[in-house]
């Protein structure tokens, strides 16, 4: 499975390659659950951040969200970094280039699928869709980060949809997961994760093959997928950088789960944006903790309309029943109806422009995965946490195929691959 050069025809598929994993090397650190890491958006700064950094102190943490003064310094650090624990043996690479199957099991689920470097496409070849808009300061952000450490430091979870037969990728997975595993560990959330290589050729003949026919969906990394993009332009062709590194998984076989990503509204007190919203939407006082809170939100969504659930003033707020007049005059109308309803849309285009007036920046809005955290920040710095209901799969590839994009952080799909089980450097692929 040869890598293939930047030229590509329009609807090839997905082109998945062989790379040389760069890999933590056990006996030199305390242990390989220690030393990972969620991906850096979903840490939770600066409580998460800090746990990371004193699990051991060769965790992945110091590379994807280095500590320093300046932007510039923390990149230059988390390069540094790079090539010390290259140079004393904590991370080294495997012997060959190889495709990795990747196995995630806890909560209830069992998830697979392939990670490996996947030949970048420009959104109009259809190979890989994106849903959602990215923020050019975060693109900035990583752009330099992966410059500077010349790495792909890891990989973004795609979804395709396989027919259903065990045959092709499906048969070669099934096959591998049966053999001894290369890693296998299991995180403080409570997943056990295994990594599997393969490197025999008429299996990546098979894998390739099949992908060929196929297109992904980015599930988790918009951010960092615009950042390979950005970065292939600035490099001669072809080479390294037109590839990625990414997990693909076959999501017929597979399920994603697919949460909510919440905001906080650093500068808006719940008092004011209860008081705004008067007239807007029916907001409602709610009894009880957190859980009965979402437990609302949940049965308000499964009526018509838009909901809710404010948080930072030790209660939970139920808005829902939008005034229809309201939202036709404030949502753009040149999108599908699909895109109109959608409670990012909503969110954005009618409360944070309109209702709030509060600006998409890092400085007023924040995007926070987990909902106890979201609430625990708001009511600490006396902020609004904006409590949202999960999107469907199924409208999120409905509007990807048709190339309307989402709001941004509109979904959280998972179980997301752990960070630092395997690394791609590119001075190795």
């Amino acid at each position: 499975m040869s890598t293939p050069g930047r030229a590509g025809k329009a609807g090839q598929g997905l082109q998945l390659a062989p790379f040389r994993g760069l890999r933590y090397v056990p006996e030199r650190v305390g242990s390989l659950a220690a030393v990972t890491s969620p991906p850096y958006d979903v840490v939770v700064r600066p409580d998460g951040l800090r746990h990371l950094e004193t699990a051991d102190p060769h965790n992945i943490v110091r590379l994807i969200l280095p500590q320093a003064a300046s932007a510039a310094d923390r990149h230059r650090l988390a390069a540094e970094t790079l090539r010390r624990w290259q140079d004393e043996q904590v991370l080294a690479p495997d012997p060959e280039p190889a495709l990795y199957v990747y196995e995630q099991r806890g909560g209830g689920i069992l998830q697979r699928g392939l990670i490996g470097a996947l030949r970048l496409s420009p959104r109009e070849e259809g190979v890989v869709l994106p849903h959602e808009d990215v923020m050019p300061h975060i693109v900035e952000d990583r752009a330099a980060l992966m410059r500077d450490t010349g790495a792909n430091l890891e990989p973004l979870l795609f979804s395709y949809r396989g027919n259903g037969s065990t045959t092709g990728a499906a048969g070669v997975i099934d096959r591998v997961t049966a053999t001894p595993p290369l890693l296998s560990t299991t995180t403080d959330d409570g997943y056990a994760h295994r990594l599997w290589s393969i490197t025999d050729p008429h299996d990546l003949e098979l894998i390739g093959k099949d992908l060929s026919q196929q297109h992904a969906l980015i599930a988790d990394g918009h951010h960092r997928w615009a950042t390979y993009l950005r970065l292939r332009a600035e490099q001669p062709a072809p080479g390294p950088w037109d590839f990625g590194l990414v997990l693909l998984v076959d999501t017929a076989r597979y399920p994603l789960r697919v949460r909510a990503i919440h905001r906080l509204l650093h500068r808006l007190p719940v008092a004011e944006a209860l008081a705004a919203v008067e007239g807007v939407f029916r907001v409602r006082t709610l009894d009880g903790p957190l859980p009965a809170a979402l437990d609302a939100l949940a049965e308000a969504s499964e009526r018509p309309g838009n909901a809710f659930v404010l948080a930072g003033d030790g209660r939970f707020h139920l808005l829902d029943r939008p005034d229809p007049a309201v939202l036709a005059r404030l949502v753009p109308a040149d999108r599908p109806e699909a895109w109109r309803t959608l409670d990012a849309t909503v969110l954005h285009s009618v409360l944070l422009e309109h209702v709030w007036r509060v600006p998409d920046d890092p400085e007023h809005i924040g995007y926070i995965h987990e909902t106890a955290a979201a609430v625990k920040q708001a009511e600490r710095h006396g902020g609004t946490a904006v409590l949202m209901h999960p999107v469907k799969e199924d409208v999120v590839r409905e509007l990807a195929e048709q190339g309307v994009t989402m709001p941004r952080k509109s979904t959280s799909f998972g179980p997301k691959p752990a960070t630092g089980l395997v690394l791609r450097s590119l001075a190795l692929n």
